[in-house]
Parts: C-alpha cells; sequence; structure tokens
C-alpha cells in the first residue's frame, strides 16, 4: 500500500448554496499550499460579499504534519468551523481551505440548524470540487563522468525516472523526481556505482 499520496483538489469547484430559513450559506473550497495563503483568499470573499454576515471557514495544509484550522467566524462555538473541517476530513482530504459565507435571513437556526448548515453548504462545494490523487516525491542529484553515463540512464530507464533538470556539458549532471516510497531503493541502486555522486536534494 502506498504511503507518498494524498488527495486535495485541483482547482476551485463552483461555488454552492444551500439555504433554510431566509439564511442563504454560499460554500467555496481552494487548493492551498501554505497558511499564509488563507487570509488574501478570505479578504477577497469578504469584498465581494460584503453585506453578508458571517464568513466561516476550515483547512487542513501539509502533508506529513497537517495544520488545521476552524474558524467560527461570531457564529456560536464549534457551529461553524468545526462542521466544516469534519467534511474537509470526512474526504481525506488535504492542502484544501473551505469558507462558508452566510447571508442572516433574519430568522434564528439554533446550534443544530447551523451545525447543519454549515456542515452541507461544506458538502456541496467538496461534493461539487475535482479530487486529485498526488504523488509525494523527492530529488535525487547524480553527478556523474562520461564513462558511467550509459549506467545511469539504463537505471533512469528501468525505473522510467523523470528527469527535472540534465546538464551533460563538462560533467553529468541530472536531478530526478523520486516517488517517496521508492525513494531509499533508487538511491541504493546510483550509490552501487561507486564512482557517481549521489545526493538528495530539498526542492
Amino acid at each position: 500500500m502506498a504511503t507518498d499520496t494524498y488527495y486535495t483538489i485541483e482547482k476551485p469547484p463552483e461555488p454552492a448554496i444551500f439555504k433554510d430559513r431566509k439564511s442563504k450559506f454560499i460554500g467555496y473550497a481552494y487548493p492551498v499550499q501554505h497558511t499564509d495563503q488563507v487570509k488574501p483568499i478570505i479578504d477577497h470573499l469578504k469584498k465581494e460579499h460584503h453585506s453578508a454576515r458571517h464568513w466561516c471557514y476550515a483547512y487542513r495544509i501539509g502533508i506529513k504534519n497537517i495544520a488545521e484550522r476552524a474558524n467560527d467566524d461570531g457564529e456560536p462555538s464549534n457551529s461553524a468551523g468545526i462542521p466544516i473541517l469534519n467534511q474537509i476530513k470526512s474526504k481525506n482530504l488535504t492542502n484544501v481551505l473551505v469558507i462558508v459565507v452566510r447571508y442572516f435571513g433574519g430568522v434564528k437556526l439554533g446550534v443544530g440548524g447551523l451545525i447543519n448548515a454549515y456542515k452541507t453548504a461544506a458538502q456541496m462545494v467538496l461534493d461539487g470540487a475535482e479530487i486529485v490523487e498526488k504523488i509525494r516525491t523527492k530529488n535525487l542529484q547524480i553527478i556523474f563522468s562520461y564513462n558511467d553515463m550509459n549506467k545511469v540512464m539504463r537505471i533512469i530507464k528501468e525505473f522510467q525516472l523523470d528527469i527535472v533538470k540534465q546538464d551533460l556539458q563538462e560533467k553529468g549532471e541530472i536531478i530526478l523526481s523520486v516517488r517517496l516510497d521508492d525513494f531509499d531503493q533508487i538511491a541504493k541502486k546510483f550509490n552501487q556505482i561507486h564512482t557517481l555522486k549521489v545526493k538528495p536534494i530539498e526542492k
């Protein structure tokens, strides 16, 4: 079983609208890589929906160490952010931000009604999203002489490795993108050719 894959959304889906007793809840979902992307997106929606009452949100960001946050934005505690977050988690997604904008219709829904409304709006927008499986990779640098070029290329072909960058002018240098689950095995294979310089590099 692969341990180097994760699920996220490729692009923002169409907003989803849920209505309950004259209140309108509009769900938005965005792919995000870093927490500093969250505030500008929320600020943009606040300008777009300047007459709304609440902009509640939740996100999960990260692969190995996942950062989670849920924000009720003035709604009763745990009635908005947590139901949104639970929908992201129920689909096993990460690197996703979901915001639900609420226009108040004059009738209080109660905590149970709010939980249902925020959960449903989040669920609806994520149901409309294109969910993709991503593979975690790590880069591997190989430096070699021309005498070893055929050996290096043979390993690249055998494992069908992706070449990120190559420079074959003065000496051979290739940077490969290697699937995380296969990384140790492939690095070991290159290291068996003692004349190569093999080094993992940070992206």
